[in-house]
C-alpha cells in the first residue's frame, strides 16, 4: 500500500495543496552542490600535499614525530576495525526493524545502504583529518624555528584539510545518496531515506570521539601526575615515557574524534533540514530540500578564503590572525547565505527577508556560543582568573572553584539557544504568514531549520582552527623534545596557547550546533510515529478490522504525567550522567596503568632520569592503545541500547498506565484505535521521553564538562607564563590537579556528549518502527 510520505501530510495545515513544483527547477542546484564538493575534496588535497613537502626539520625531530605518527595509526586501525564490527551488527538490526513495519519494509535496503554509507564517510574524514595533522606537526615545528606566521599558517592549513574533508564528504555523500535514491524524481520520499546516513555518522563519531578521549587523557593525565607532579620535569619532556602517547592522544581523540563529531553534526542536521523541506514542498519545490545542500557548498567556499586570509607577525597574539580569519569566513558565509534564501527560497505569498533573519539568528548564535566559550576559557577573564587566585590555597580550593566556574557555564548558552529557538521560529512564520497551504507549526520549524543551517555555515573553517590546536600542540611537544632554543618554544607556546582556546571553542559551537539539531530531530521522530500509527490503521482496515482515527490527531503532545514517559525521562536524564561516569572512570583506570608503567620504568632504569639512556615510548603507546579499545565499548553499547530496550520493554505495558481516559463522556474516542482498542502508543512515548529530557540533560552537562575543563586548563597555563609563583610554586601544582580532573571532562565525557545527544536523535528515528 502507497502510504504519503511523512511531514509533507504531517504538517499541512490545509487539505488546500497547491500543485508541487516540477520540471528543471532546482535541480542545477544538485549538480552545483555536488561539483564544490569535489573541487573542495581536490583543494584539500593540494593543500596536503603543500603542507607535507614543507621542511620536515631535523633528524630527531623526525624520529620524535614518527613515533606519533606510528602509534597515531596504530590506534585508529584497531579502533575502526572494533567500530566496524559494531556497526556491520547494527546495520542487521536496522534491516530487521524497517521489515517490522508493511511501510518502511520496501526502504530496508536503502536505509542500511545510507547508515553504511554515513558510518564509512565519518570514518573516512576522521582518518583523513588525522593523516594530515600527524604530518602537519612536525612541519609546524620546523616552520617555528624562522617564522611565526609560517608556523601558524602551516598548523591552519593542515587543520583546513580536516574542516574541507569532513564538509566535502557530508555534502558528498548526502547528495549523492538523494541523487542515487531517485531524489530528483520523488524528492518528497527520498529525504525520509537518508535518516539511516546520519545514524550511520553518529554511530562511528560516538565510538572515535569516546575511543579518542580516553586515549588522549589518560595519557595526557598519566604523563602529568608522574612527570610534573612526582618527577617535577616540565611538560613533554623526553624522559617521559609516556609524553609520546599524551602527543598521540592529541591527534586521535582532537583530529580523528573532533572530526568525525562536526561531520555528524553536518549530516544529521542536513538530512532533518531537507525532511522539513520536503515537508513545505507545495511551496518552494525542490528547491526548499535541496536548500541545505547549498548552504553547505557555500560553507566550504567561505571556509577557504578565511584560511588563506590569515596571517600574522611576531609580535601579535595568533588568535587575533584567527578570529579575523572567522569574522572574513562569516562574513562571506552570510552573503551567500542571503544569495541562497533570495534564489531558492521564493514564490508566492514568500518573505524572503524573513527567512534570511533566520539564518542570522544561526550565524549569531554561533558568534556569541564562540564568544562564551573565549569568556569561560580565557586566562584574561573573571572566570579563570578565579581559578588561578583559588590554587594559591590549595588543590582543594582550586577543584571548588572549578567546578562553581562549570556549573556556571550553562546558564548563558542555555539563554542563546532559546532566545535563537524562539526567534528563528518566530521569523519563519513572518517570512510564510501569506502561505495558506501549511501550519504555521510547519513554517515555524523550518525557520529553525534554516537557523540551524546558518550556525553550520562556518563549520568548515571552525574545524580547521580545532585541528590547529592538536597541531600546534604537536608542534610544541617535537620543540621540547628536540631541545630546540628558548626561542622557539617561545613561538610553539603562543601558537599552542592559542591552540587551546581554538579547541575549546570548537567543543562550544559542537554542544550549540548539536542542541539545534536534536530539536529539529525531535520533531521528526514525533512525526515518523504518527504516520507509523496511520499505516497500522490502514493495514488493520484492509485485513477488515473497525478503525478509527479522531479529527486533527497527532503524536506532538507527550504526556510527563503518564508513567512510562516520566521513567523514560528518568532514564534519558540519567543516561547522561551514567555515560559520563563510565567515560571518566575509563580514563582513570587507564590513566592508573600509565602511571604505573611510567614509574616502573623510572625504577627500572634509573638512566631515563639522568638523561643518559631513553624510556620505553612505544610499551606506554601499547598499554594506552589496548586499554582505550577495551574501555569505549560499554559506555558506546550503553548509549546505543538503552533507547531501543526502553521503546521495546515499554510497547508492551497496557493502556492502563494511561494518565487520562482514552474516550471522552460521548464514548467519542481520543486516540486511533483499532476494534474499539487504543493504539498501544506506550513504547514510542516513553522513547519520546527519553530523547526530550536527556537531551536537556546533556546539553547542560556537556557545557559544564567542555567550558569547566577548558577553564582548569587555562588556570594552568596561565601560571605556567611566570604568574603567582610560576612553574614548580605550590599554586601551580594545585592548578595541575585541577587541570587533572578537569582533562576527561573537557576531552572525554563532554565531547562524547556532544554525540550522544544527536545519536538518541538518529538512533530513535531510524529505529522507530520498532517502537508502535
Amino acid at each position: 500500500m502507497q502510504v504519503v510520505p511523512l511531514l509533507a501530510v504531517a504538517l499541512q495545515g490545509s487539505n488546500n495543496l497547491a500543485t508541487p513544483q516540477t520540471g528543471d527547477d532546482g535541480r542545477f542546484s544538485l549538480w552545483i552542490a555536488l561539483a564544490v564538493a569535489v573541487v573542495a575534496l581536490g583543494l584539500a588535497f593540494l593543500l596536503a600535499r603543500a603542507v607535507i613537502a614543507s621542511d620536515s626539520g631535523t633528524a630527531e625531530m623526525q624520529a620524535i614525530s614518527n613515533a606519533i605518527r606510528e602509534g597515531a595509526e596504530a590506534f585508529l586501525k584497531r579502533q575502526y576495525q572494533t567500530i566496524g564490527a559494531i556497526a556491520l551488527v547494527l546495520a542487521v538490526v536496522v534491516f530487521a526493524g524497517y521489515h517490522l513495519s508493511p511501510r518502511t519494509a520496501p526502504y530496508a535496503g536503502k536505509t542500511v545502504v545510507s547508515f553504511l554509507v554515513g558510518a564509512v564517510c565519518s570514518g573516512l574524514a576522521g582518518f583523513t583529518g588525522m593523516y594530515c595533522s600527524i604530518r602537519a606537526n612536525i612541519r609546524a615545528a620546523s616552520a617555528a624555528r624562522t617564522s611565526l606566521d609560517r608556523a601558524l599558517k602551516l598548523a591552519l592549513r593542515g587543520g583546513a584539510v580536516t574542516g574541507l574533508v569532513v564538509v566535502a564528504l557530508s555534502l558528498l555523500g548526502v547528495a549523492s545518496l538523494f541523487l542515487l535514491f531517485g531524489g530528483l524524481d520523488h524528492p518528497e520520499q527520498v529525504p525520509f531515506q537518508l535518516v539511516g546516513f546520519g545514524f550511520g555518522a553518529s554511530l562511528v563519531a560516538l565510538f572515535a570521539q569516546l575511543g579518542g578521549g580516553i586515549y588522549t587523557k589518560a595519557a595526557d593525565v598519566g604523563a602529568d601526575l608522574v612527570g610534573k607532579v612526582e618527577a617535577g620535569i616540565p611538560e613533554d619532556d623526553p624522559r617521559n615515557p609516556a609524553v609520546i602517547a599524551d602527543l598521540v592522544g592529541d591527534n586521535v581523540g582532537d583530529c580523528a574524534g573532533r572530526g568525525a563529531d562536526i561531520f555528524e553534526s553536518t549530516a544529521a542536521e542536513n538530512v532533518g533540514a531537507m525532511i522539513l523541506g520536503a515537508a513545505l514542498f507545495p511551496v518552494f519545490g525542490l528547491k526548499g530540500i535541496l536548500f541545505p545542500l547549498i548552504v553547505l557548498a557555500i560553507n566550504l567556499i567561505a571556509g577557504i578564503v578565511g584560511v588563506f586570509v590569515v596571517s600574522t607577525n611576531e609580535t601579535e597574539d595568533p588568535m587575533r590572525a584567527l578570529n579575523r580569519g572567522f569574522y572574513v569566513t562569516s562574513a562571506l558565509a552570510l552573503i551567500g547565505l542571503a544569495g541562497a534564501v533570495y534564489s531558492m527560497l521564493n514564490g508566492p505569498g514568500v518573505h524572503p527577508e524573513w527567512l534570511l533573519a533566520c539564518g542570522v539568528v544561526g550565524l549569531v548564535t554561533a558568534f556569541l556560543f564562540v564568544w562564551i566559550t573565549q569568556y569561560y576559557t580565557e586566562a584574561r577573564y573573571r572566570p579563570v582568573l578565579s581559578i588561578v587566585e583559588a590554587s594559591l590555597t590549595g588543590p582543594a580550593t582550586n577543584i571548588i572553584s572549578g567546578l562553581a566556574v562549570g556549573m556556571e557555564t550553562p546558564a548563558m548558552p542555555v539563554v542563546v539557544i532559546s532566545a535563537a529557538l524562539l526567534l528563528s521560529y518566530f521569523f519563519g512564520v513572518k517570512g510564510l504568514e501569506d502561505v495558506t497551504i501549511v501550519s504555521n507549526y510547519a513554517k515555524g520549524i523550518y525557520g529553525t531549520a534554516i537557523a540551524t543551517m546558518g550556525m553550520l555555515s562556518c563549520a568548515a573553517y571552525i574545524l580547521a582552527m580545532d585541528t590547529f590546536g592538536p597541531i600546534t600542540d604537536n608542534a610544541g611537544g617535537i620543540i621540547e623534545m628536540s631541545n630546540q632554543p628558548d626561542s622557539v618554544r617561545d613561538r610553539t607556546d603562543k601558537l599552542d596557547s592559542a591552540g587551546n582556546t581554538t579547541k575549546a571553542l570548537t567543543k562550544g559551537y559542537a554542544i550549540g550546533s548539536a542542541s539545534l539539531a536534536a530539536f529539529l530531530l525531535f520533531s521528526a521522530y514525533l512525526e515518523e510515529i504518527k504516520t507509523l500509527v496511520e499505516q497500522k490503521l490502514a493495514v488493520a482496515h484492509a485485513a477488515g478490522f473497525a478503525t478509527s482515527m479522531p479529527a486533527g490527531w497527532s503524536f506532538t503532545n507527550i504526556n510527563l504525567a503518564q508513567i512510562p514517559v516520566f521513567v523514560g525521562a528518568l532514564l534519558g536524564a540519567m543516561l547522561t550522567y551514567l555515560f559520563s561516569s563510565l567515560a571518566i572512570k575509563a580514563v582513570g583506570r587507564t590513566a592508573q596503568m600509565v602511571v604505573k608503567d611510567v614509574r616502573d620504568q623510572f625504577r627500572e632504569n634509573p638512566g631515563i632520569m639522568a638523561g643518559i639512556s631513553k624510556p620505553d615510548y612505544a610499551r606506554c603507546v601499547n598499554i594506552v592503545t589496548s586499554a582505550a579499545l577495551k574501555e569505549m565499548v560499554i559506555p558506546g553499547l550503553l548509549a546505543v541500547g538503552l533507547p531501543v530496550v526502553v521503546g521495546l520493554i515499554f510497547k508492551h505495558f497496557s493502556s492502563t498506565y494511561q494518565a487520562n481516559a482514552a474516550f471522552d463522556s460521548a464514548g467519542v474516542s481520543l486516540v486511533p484505535t483499532i476494534s474499539g482498542i487504543p493504539v498501544n502508543l506506550t513504547g514510542a512515548e516513553s522513547v519520546a521521553g527519553l530523547l526530550m529530557v536527556g537531551t536537556i540533560a546533556g546539553v547542560l552537562l556537556a557545557m559544564l564538562m567542555n567550558n569547566g575543563g577548558g577553564a582548569w586548563d587555562n588556570a594552568k597555563k596561565f601560571i605556567e607564563t611566570g604568574k603567582y609563583g610560576g612553574k614548580k610554586s605550590d599554586a601551580h601544582k594545585a592548578a595541575v590537579v585541577g587541570d587533572t580532573v578537569g582533562d576527561p571532562f573537557k576531552d572525554t565525557a563532554g565531547p562524547s556528549l556532544h554525540v550522544l545527544i544527536k545519536l538518541l536523535a538518529t538512533i530513535t528515528l531510524v529505529l522507530a518502527p520498532l517502537f508502535v
